[in-house]
């Protein structure tokens, strides 16, 4: 996709569902690693499930300066990040970001799936539940912008982490 307009990061924002988040949350004081498998189904292959897995690495949270968006770095992430961020200046919720990441993916990979993205979900929900790993997320997303579903599944991570974070803030004398 070479131009990405607002109104496909917005369908992108609203059509992506995490279906199972990690049980952890992102550590106040230190780096919190998180393992993702994001499903979509390309638009040109009826009956195929694309899984992208990776793992993201959400740094230590620091407390925004008043230019807190310059602050919203997306590490590793490609063209579509960059107007996600435009995006988010103008329709994010200033609530929701009370200090910076850094988000880096890693330990990329890419398979496709000959069966039902249902199928691919429940199996690995299941693997999920089976080895107990507190840090892997299933989502699912739009595949020509799946870059800004896993920006999502981020920020519903900021979301749910940010009032324990700024609990731990406060405790040390921080905010």
């Amino acid at each position: 996709m070479s131009s990405l307009s607002f109104d496909d990061v917005a369908y992108a924002m609203e059509s992506t569902v995490v279906i199972h988040e990690p049980d952890r949350r992102i550590d106040t004081f230190g780096t919190t690693n998180f393992e993702f498998h994001l499903l979509t189904e390309p638009m040109d292959e009826v009956g195929r499930v694309r899984i992208r897995e990776g793992k993201m690495e959400a740094q230590r949270p620091q407390i925004l300066r008043p230019s807190g968006y310059e602050d919203l770095l997306f590490e590793g992430f490609g063209e579509q990040a960059k107007v996600f961020s435009e995006w988010f200046k103008e329709n994010g919720n200033v609530n929701l970001v009370k200090y910076g990441f850094n988000f880096a993916k890693s330990g990329f990979k890419e398979s496709t799936a000959s069966e039902p993205i249902e199928g691919v979900k429940d199996r690995l929900i299941d693997d999920i539940r089976s080895t107990g790993n507190p840090s892997r997320a299933v989502i699912i997303g739009i595949d020509d912008t799946w870059e800004i579903s896993l920006i999502k599944f981020t920020m519903e991570m900021i979301a749910s982490s940010l009032e324990i974070n700024a609990f731990d803030f406060k405790r040390r004398g921080l905010l």
